[in-house]
């Protein structure tokens, strides 16, 4: 995972002009998991815009202050300027991606329109620490629904497997798709069950492959001009990362979750081996259900 780059390569809280309908504003949260920040789109250059993903809510806090020391909700309001907010739509409910949705209908009016709200069975130990609780959708859209503005439309791709919430956005009238943390250009996903699955991320990444758009606009780090190239390494790399796991089974016997990541991600930043072990989580759950391997005693093994 390479480290964050140069800040001032990467603008904090001013709108970019990335094609004539899309203008990104980058939130002030950067981190070994949110690599620059989470990434703001706008999408519309006339009377009515959309907002995707606005991120923390930071409203002010002197902790996440821009360079202008505003939060990044008064950045987005800032780039929007006289134009009308007609929806705001999240990609999930991460906490640097929902947040920052109810301050903005607070100070625009605007529904929130996009992800369903995730809600995990309280079954065991709790994997939703980086969830927002309180994300609560005027509507929810489905696999195809399509919403519209002055010059645009935008239409929801179900896209589950990082989050079994997540959607993807696409520009029909431009072939740009929006991926929140589906695919990033600057890192894989974390897959952490028990919400996280391997085999709808595969799903979705093959859905995406099977697509035409012409660039990919993720969350976290550059945007994507190669999208099927990119989206097959993925593949690749998701299958290459089940055979380690098979491989480290049949040649050095049971494994603990810990004792997988030692040998499969060298190198790795620490901070980054609990989020590693949850995609290794993930991989195993699938093989379990696949029959090819078991645990016992949080130990995993090839089934007999």
């Amino acid at each position: 995972m390479p480290p964050i780059p140069d800040r001032s390569e990467w603008p904090v809280g001013r709108a970019e002009q990335l094609e004539p309908l899309v203008r990104r504003v980058l939130a002030p949260n950067p981190s070994p998991y949110t690599f620059t920040g989470t990434q703001t789109y706008i999408v519309g250059a006339g009377r009515e815009v959309a907002v995707i993903d606005p991120g923390p809510d930071d409203t002010g806090a002197d902790d996440h202050a821009d360079t202008n020391g505003e939060g990044h909700v008064a950045a987005i309001l800032a780039a929007v300027g006289d134009a009308k907010i007609t929806a705001i739509a999240c990609t999930h409910t991460h906490r640097d991606h929902s947040p920052a949705s109810r301050p903005l209908q607070a100070a625009t009016g605007a529904p929130i329109i996009g992800c369903a709200p995730l809600m995990l069975d309280d079954d065991g130990p709790r994997a939703d620490a980086a969830f927002d609780p309180d994300y609560r959708p005027d509507r929810v859209l489905t696999d195809g629904e399509q919403i519209s503005g002055d010059g645009w439309t935008l239409e929801a791709v179900a896209t589950p497997g990082h989050t079994s919430n997540h959607l993807c956005y696409a520009v029909v009238e431009s072939g740009a798709l929006f991926t929140g943390d589906h695919v990033m250009g600057w890192s894989t996903s974390v897959v952490s069950p028990p919400d996280g699955d391997m085999a709808a991320y595969m799903a979705s990444l093959q859905k995406l492959y099977d697509r035409e758009d012409r660039v990919l606009y993720p969350a976290h780090g550059p945007q994507i001009d190669n999208p099927r190239q990119l989206v097959r390494g993925m593949l690749g790399h998701r299958r290459q990362r089940e055979r380690q796991i098979v491989r480290l089974l049949e040649d050095g016997g049971p494994h603990a979750i810990a004792e997988f990541v030692s040998g499969m991600y060298k190198g790795l930043d620490e901070r980054l081996h609990g989020a590693a072990g949850r995609s290794v989580l993930a991989h195993l759950i699938d093989l379990e259900r696949q029959g090819r391997v078991a645990v016992e005693d949080e130990r995993w093994m090839i089934r007999a």
